[in-house]
């Protein structure tokens, strides 16, 4: 029996990975899953419950009871989830409690998963890992334009500010540390636009894919 295909996609925010690993799973009828909104909705979950997102026995509460609709709210792309998802993130017991939620997702097809330890600790043996990233300046730029198209006013400066104290939270926690896999193939994108990012990792992806998946790239 050939196990359920992975395609594990980690990478600092605006790396361009979430574009990325979208377009893929559409190109093999895969389903996707953007972890960091797991850790929005702990924290909306949290909020909404007046409780405060760095108290770990409430997050690991909202996480181990978190389901598939709390990733359809709307407000999860809002500042206030920037603001809470890298705290809650942070919380040893809310990745372990996550853990399952994400291996179940992929166990009966496979998936496209992106995040921060996908390839690391998720799925360690994913036949195919990426490790997407670009320079901070580039990533808060587009994170920045991103958020004025959503009508939202901020300036570059704070986006970019922002953007630096989460790569350091992402780097310095004690549980999954965001890193490449050792394994993984390391794609910058600061000089290519979504369709030249997604050309190569078409390239990386293609030949990795396993006979007996059915699969077709």
């Amino acid at each position: 029996m050939t196990d359920p295909f992975v395609i594990a996609i980690d990478g600092p925010a605006a790396a361009g990975k979430g574009t990325l690993a979208r377009r893929l799973a559409a190109a093999l009828s895969l389903p996707y899953l953007d972890t960091g909104l797991l850790y929005r909705a702990v924290g909306s979950r949290l909020i909404r419950a007046g409780k405060d997102p760095t108290d770990s026995v409430a997050a690991e509460s909202a996480a181990h009871a978190l389901s598939g609709s709390d990733l359809d709210r709307t407000d999860l792309r809002g500042p206030e989830a920037d603001e809470v998802a890298p705290v809650v993130a942070a919380i040893p017991a809310v990745r372990v409690a996550l853990l399952s939620f994400q291996r179940q997702f992929a166990s009966a097809r496979g998936a496209v998963v992106d995040g921060r330890d996908i390839g690391t600790v998720i799925f360690p043996d994913a036949p195919v890992k990426l490790f997407v990233t670009a320079n901070l300046a580039t990533r808060a730029r587009r994170r920045w334009l991103e958020m004025r198209e959503r009508g939202l006013e901020v300036s570059l400066e704070a986006v970019e500010h922002g953007m630096k104290a989460r790569d350091t939270l992402d780097a310095v926690r004690a549980t999954s540390p965001l890193r490449p896999a050792w394994d993984a193939t390391v794609l910058d994108t600061t000089e290519l636009d979504p369709n030249a990012a997604y050309e190569a990792a078409f390239d990386l992806v293609r030949p990795r894919i396993p006979a007996g998946t059915g699969l077709r790239l």
